[in-house]
């Protein structure tokens, strides 16, 4: 069973009917026991870190997520599901994430014409190799497929190594990780056309 987790900040309709092309075994759920007997899990989000931290640690779901990536299954994090599984971010004050990835999740500075959020369109340059190799989550998808993206803060990691794309916006910011059975983008494949469902049907067939 492919489990999405609703702490109530998510996009789940769209993340679901895209992961329901590819299985028919997915449910959506804000139960911690379902969440730790997934066979695959999701962790969506949208909006501020600090309100989805408090909502997933109000309702019981941290200890679940965290047992859960321990045990080796397949995991993935899309937009804030990516920053919240980071140390730390600076999002209106400093708070504290779930540190299964060192780093920081850090703001966009609005010079040089860009627009805060950067919300749009843009390329997702692969790297070669990840500390865990290739990334299977791109395998079929073209260097620089065009991702659609809504954000205004990015991850920072402290080691390199499992970035496995990042994207230029004024930088060159990570927006994929790959760590072992850690999944985690920035943008939204559910939204990315047929270049990001390539990348939800490769994790179903994980």
């Amino acid at each position: 069973m492919i489990t999405i987790i609703d702490y109530g900040m998510g996009n789940l309709a769209s993340v679901i009917n895209a992961v329901r092309r590819f299985g028919k075994d997915v449910q959506i759920s804000s139960d911690p026991i379902s969440i730790v007997n997934a066979d695959k899990l999701i962790l969506p989000g949208v909006g501020a870190f600090k309100d989805a931290y408090y909502e997933i640690e109000r309702r019981g779901l941290r200890e679940s997520i965290m047992e859960f990536i321990g045990s080796g299954r397949v995991f993935l994090g899309i937009c804030l599901g990516l920053q919240l599984i980071f140390t730390k971010s600076y999002e209106d004050g400093e708070h504290k994430g779930f540190n299964i990835i060192k780093g920081d999740v850090v703001p966009f500075s609005a010079g040089k014409g860009l627009k805060v959020p950067h919300m749009g369109w843009n390329g997702l340059a692969q790297r070669a190799q990840t500390k865990s190799g290739d990334c299977p989550l791109l395998h079929g998808v073209p260097d620089n497929s065009p991702m659609y993206f809504v954000h205004s803060y990015y991850v920072v990691p402290e080691d390199k190594s499992v970035v496995a794309a990042t994207t230029e916006y004024g930088t060159s910011f990570c927006s994929m990780i790959h760590k072992d059975n850690i999944y985690a983008v920035q943008f939204h494949p559910e939204k990315s056309q047929t270049q990001g469902l390539r990348i939800i049907e490769n994790f179903v067939r994980l």
